[in-house]
């Protein structure tokens, strides 16, 4: 898979990038948003998505998006 969309799992938000960053890289769950791929709703953190390369996650009320590049 070359990208994905994710939300904070549980009801969380964060108001902050590096809040964002800290919680995928301590492998907090997120929720996948794309359309594509038949993977809508389920929960993923970063130990899970070793094959994606660019990833979408929502916060601040899903108004603000924060991108993560994998090699």
């Amino acid at each position: 898979m070359d990208s994905i969309e994710l939300v904070p799992a549980y009801g969380r938000d964060y108001t902050s990038k590096k809040a964002v960053q800290e919680a995928f890289d301590s492998g907090a769950d997120f929720e996948v948003v794309s359309l594509f791929g038949g993977d809508y709703g389920r929960y993923a953190n970063n130990a899970d998505l070793t094959d994606v390369r660019t990833i979408q996650i929502r916060y601040g009320k899903l108004m603000k998006v924060h991108v993560i590049y994998k090699k």
